[in-house]
């Protein structure tokens, strides 16, 4: 699985990390799930795809997830570092803790950057960059 170019979608930002470990998320996001390896032997979820960090199996499956999660760790961008985020600064960068565990890096949007906390309850949606691609995204999930 190759990136999509500029051309064919009109997005002038990096693309993530698209390779044959990863297609299976990639596919799901477009079909708007969430999807993270879990392992058969334990139960527990792992992303990225790996062996289990549980028990060290082999021995794993792919698994629609909730796309329930918290913030677990977030950075502001200040200062422009590719031209494609130009319009976007300052933007987010945050980890999010799913609630089966497993760590994911995203964006929070529809939150203002300084309401943006450690903790914050978050869920998933998705933002179709064209009809090949789609990125997954969190938004803050408490409305009060």
């Amino acid at each position: 699985m190759s990136a999509p170019t500029a051309e064919q979608t009109g997005w002038n930002k990096p693309f993530p990390g698209l390779d044959a470990d990863t297609k299976r998320f990639w596919d799901a996001c477009k079909r708007h799930e969430l999807s993270v390896q879990r392992c058969r032997d334990c139960g527990a979820y792992e992303w990225p795809p790996a062996h289990c960090g549980s028990c060290g199996s082999a021995n794993m499956e792919w698994a629609e997830v909730s796309g329930e999660g918290t913030v677990f760790s977030f950075v502001v961008f200040h200062k422009l570092y590719h031209p494609g985020f130009a319009d976007e600064i300052p933007y987010n960068v945050a980890i999010i803790e799913l609630a089966e565990g497993p760590l994911l890096q995203s964006n929070i949007v529809d939150c203002p950057n300084d309401e943006i906390h450690v903790g914050m309850p978050v869920s998933v949606v998705y933002e179709d960059i064209s009809d090949e691609f789609t990125l997954h995204r969190f938004r803050r999930s408490d409305t009060t």
